[in-house]
């Protein structure tokens, strides 16, 4: 009994440990938001300070902060559309009609480091008058995506019923609507998931972004990078657009846990 509760007093110190090393960058980040620039590095500080707004003000009416963000947003929201428009179809194709090479493909196309796409991307759109535009940005994000979620999507179409579909055929149902009323529904949790992993993907990257988009494209990784100079870093308006970089995926994040949760109870319950 002694052992089984030191166990337990370990394990629960254990995850304390942890909980508060993965936390306290997201304490930090939201407190330094709040802190005037003399007081954010100064460890006296780190607890007791009196909160303001001026950094979110700043961002927001001296560097045009509302800008990126609408580019973040279309380019995030209509790459991961695009993805899912080519991918699902895709992905129920190759996993009905076995096309392991096909699959191969995707791997390969996945694991690949996205930098390797860089210089192609940049001559090709740079031919096509494609740069600095949201075009050029969502069809980058889309390399990316699309794999990545065909990816996911190919285990959870190919793990549906085929006696299902074939009654549905049966009965005088069209293929595509069977894709899109019997099929979809029930993948709606590996749907999400891949939505969202391929939505987070896009908001938050940089590398593209700073290739390939610019002043009228610019979005929100590249802003925050805005904020770092050569001589000095503003470190209150940083964070404060860190801040808000973070909050849509957390809030996104929330809202769809109950789908993927309710998804895998119900993969639980089957098997």
């Amino acid at each position: 009994m002694r052992t089984t509760t030191t166990a337990r007093i370990s394990y629960s110190l254990l995850n304390a440990i942890v909980i508060v090393c993965l936390l306290f960058p997201f304490f930090w980040m939201i407190s330094a938001s709040f802190k005037p620039q003399l007081e954010i590095l100064n460890p006296d500080y780190l607890f007791k300070f009196t909160p303001t707004v001026q950094n979110y003000v700043s961002i927001f009416q001296d560097h045009d902060y509302m800008k990126y963000i609408v580019s973040s947003f279309i380019v995030a929201v209509l790459s991961t559309l695009g993805s899912l428009l080519l991918g699902l179809p895709a992905a129920y194709s190759i996993a009905k009609y076995k096309m392991d090479s096909i699959s191969l493909v995707i791997l390969v196309a996945k694991i690949l480091p996205g930098i390797s796409y860089l210089v192609p991307w940049y001559v090709i759109f740079n031919k096509l008058h494609l740069i600095d535009s949201y075009v050029g940005l969502i069809m980058s994000h889309m390399v990316i995506g699309l794999p990545f979620i065909m990816w996911i999507m190919i285990p959870f179409f190919g793990a549906f019923p085929r006696e299902i579909e074939e009654s549905s055929w049966i009965d005088g149902s069209s293929k595509i609507r069977t894709f899109a009323q019997m099929v979809l529904p029930v993948s709606l949790p590996g749907i999400i998931t891949s939505s969202l992993l391929a939505f987070i993907f896009s908001w938050n990257n940089f590398m593209f972004s700073f290739v390939l988009a610019g002043e009228k494209t610019k979005t929100l990784p590249i802003a925050v990078y805005n904020f770092m100079g050569g001589t000095s870093i503003n470190w209150g308006a940083l964070m404060a657009a860190a801040c808000v970089i973070t909050l849509p995926v957390i809030v996104i994040a929330m809202l769809a846990q109950k789908y993927v949760v309710s998804g895998l109870s119900a993969g639980a319950v089957k098997g």
